[in-house]
């Protein structure tokens, strides 16, 4: 099989790539840029492009598929080139579907958790040396790639993302998977770019359980109340069933599940919820609850997720990927009830579509509540590179409901604040899908005043 991919440095895109490239096709692609990692990735399987930038050229009548990357848009020459020569031009995730359509097909999908619930049941799967296909957003340890798609394996498990599948495929990626087990975590809005109405992006998980395959089951969050009213009203003839948080307590710092007593590596609500998710999808491939438990004890949580940065003496810095208002008030809640004892300086850097969007920035109304020292950051060269016209503290302060807040719009004039902070017996909490103007937050978190 001969494949090229257009816009081939995406993270799902070259991935895919590289997937392809291991079970034997023979894989070409192009961008106009490929940063790292993935530059460095594609490399070493020989499949980074020579040079940069679109050329029709490569798109030869020889090709079996062209897989179309989000990053390239719909006037691109080598798209032109290959709906002319009359080529099957596929998004990433139908070409997932088409090489995984005779396989159980398990998909994750909801506005908050996917990643993690879909780690999770990778981590059990591989600990227990099972045979599985994967598609995940985020880079896991054990893990070489962030898709596997082979001939052996009978299942894959696919981590679903409602944004749109392809410049010319405007269905959101999930509903491309049709799969037999599917998980819904939540509903929150986001994504306003695409969706902008609440009601909007409700829509796409209700057509997401129509892709659910005759017979087929989901298991939903019981604690989201839009989502039991969705799942309700739903007509789809599967089996529905709803998890909840599993008893547990927390002791010096530690979450323990109960009855068995068992330590965790991760704590919070939120992910105590997605390991109810998990353990079910676990359950029904054949995995019992107690060779579960076994395994998930070691799960050290998603990359980028509550990731532990430092911590000494009385103090705990860590790094994560939230960003959506339920997102950040759910890590926010995670940091606080562990750690009663202590404060929490709670830091979050806007810069999505969505977060810059002044109507739907309000919708962060009372997310940084539980936090002692809230502070929100967007980098000022964020709003010009998007031409927005930048917030100010007041605009900030109302939208979040929060007169503790600070905001900072320069990244060393944050930096100097964090500093200056006195870090004893508090935890430092740092949130963002972006890098925080090139902070180095691992020095940072070893050089605090405690």
């Amino acid at each position: 099989m001969r494949i090229h991919f257009i816009a081939i440095g995406g993270s799902a895109m070259h991935n895919l790539a590289i997937a392809l490239h291991k079970k034997g096709f023979i894989v070409s692609g192009s961008d106009d840029l490929v940063f790292e990692p993935s530059a460095g990735r594609l490399a070493r399987y020989g499949i980074l492009p020579e040079k940069m930038g679109w050329r029709e050229e490569l798109i030869t009548p020889d090709l079996d598929a062209v897989i179309l990357g989000m990053h390239a848009l719909i006037d691109n020459p080598e798209l032109l080139r290959a709906q002319e020569l009359g080529l099957k031009v596929y998004s990433y995730p139908e070409y997932i579907y088409e090489q995984t359509k005779d396989k159980l097909r398990i998909v994750i999908g909801g506005s908050h958790g996917k990643t993690t619930i879909t780690s999770m049941i990778l981590h059990v799967l591989n600990y227990y040396e099972k045979d599985f296909d994967y598609l995940v957003g985020a880079q896991l340890e054990g893990f070489d790639t962030m898709v596997k798609v082979t001939d052996s394996a009978p299942i894959i498990i696919i981590e679903g993302d409602e944004y749109l599948a392809s410049p010319i495929d405007r269905r959101p990626k999930f509903h491309l998977y049709k799969a037999n087990i599917a998980v819904i975590s939540g509903v929150a809005w986001d994504h306003v770019n695409v969706f902008p109405t609440f009601e909007n992006y409700i829509h796409q998980f209700e057509l997401f359980i129509d892709t659910i395959e005759p017979g087929g089951t989901l298991f939903y969050c019981e604690a989201d109340e839009e989502l039991q009213i969705l799942v309700r009203n739903s007509r789809k003839e599967i089996v529905k069933t709803g998890y909840e948080i599993p008893v547990h307590h927390v002791k010096n710092g530690i979450t323990y599940l109960d009855p068995e007593n068992l330590p965790l590596k991760v704590f919070g609500d939120h992910n105590l919820m997605n390991l109810s998710a998990a353990k079910l999808v676990c359950k029904e491939i054949g995995i019992s609850e107690e060779n579960f438990n076994h395994a998930i004890a070691s799960f050290k949580g998603a990359a980028k997720r509550l990731e532990l940065l430092n911590t000494e003496n009385n103090t705990s810095v860590y790094k994560d990927f939230a960003h959506s208002p339920s997102k950040l008030r759910a890590t926010i809640e995670a940091v606080k009830s562990q750690f009663e004892e202590r404060k929490l300086v709670a830091c979050i850097e806007l810069h999505t579509f969505s977060s810059l969007n002044k109507n739907f920035l309000l919708q962060y109304a009372d997310t940084m509540i539980r936090a002692d020292i809230p502070i929100v950051y967007i980098d000022i060269k964020t709003f010009q590179q998007k031409k927005i016209k930048p917030f100010s503290e007041i605009d900030v302060r109302t939208a979040f409901n929060n007169d503790k807040l600070t905001f900072f719009d320069n990244a060393s004039t944050l930096e100097q604040y964090l500093r200056g902070l006195n870090f004893n017996h508090t935890n430092l909490l740092l949130m963002s899908s972006g890098n925080f103007g090139g902070m180095d937050l691992v020095k940072l978190a070893r050089e605090l005043n405690t």
